[in-house]
């Protein structure tokens, strides 16, 4: 497991590519009730300045998200996200790619003993490289305790 003290400003990961299909966004406007005319109905899209329906900002931050979550962290649990922002639209056919980078470690306001807020810049593209999304992913990280060593310093203490 990771814990707070483990994680280094600047570490990045990134996802594979995801094609966006009208599925998705049928599906994400039957989940969440949004089934405004900028991503249901493509006659009304052909007059507007896009021109074709567009992906829901929300669909697009869940599945980068999903995207992201390669290994669980038992230490650590989501906060939440800040300074959300749909750059540009996404279309139906777009392939989308995130990638998130560990940009500030903090402590935690009211238990800094216990935890600590780690931040990561999440920024999703196209597959034109266009930014399309970003946000700020905030975490709740568990301080190690004192009965556990890092596994580094147990390796360097033990002269392996």
């Amino acid at each position: 497991m990771t814990y707070f003290e483990d994680y280094i400003v600047g570490e990045s990961h990134s996802s594979y590519g995801r094609t966006v299909t009208e599925t998705d966004i049928v599906a994400h406007a039957g989940q969440t009730g949004d089934f405004y005319p900028h991503h249901m109905d493509a006659e009304f899209c052909s007059t507007q300045p896009f021109g074709q329906r567009m992906a829901h900002g929300t669909l697009i931050l869940s599945v980068a998200i999903g995207m992201l979550a390669g290994e669980i962290n038992e230490e650590a649990m989501s906060y939440g996200y800040d300074r959300v922002r749909f750059i540009a639209p996404v279309f139906i056919g777009d392939t989308i790619r995130a990638r998130a980078e560990l940009v500030e470690m903090l402590d935690h306001p009211r238990q800094p003993e216990r935890f600590g807020m780690a931040h990561e810049r999440v920024t999703v593209t196209n597959q034109r490289g266009e930014t399309v999304l970003a946000l700020t992913k905030i975490y709740v990280v568990n301080r190690r305790p004192a009965d556990k060593v890092s596994p580094t310093a147990s390796h360097n203490e033990s002269g392996l």
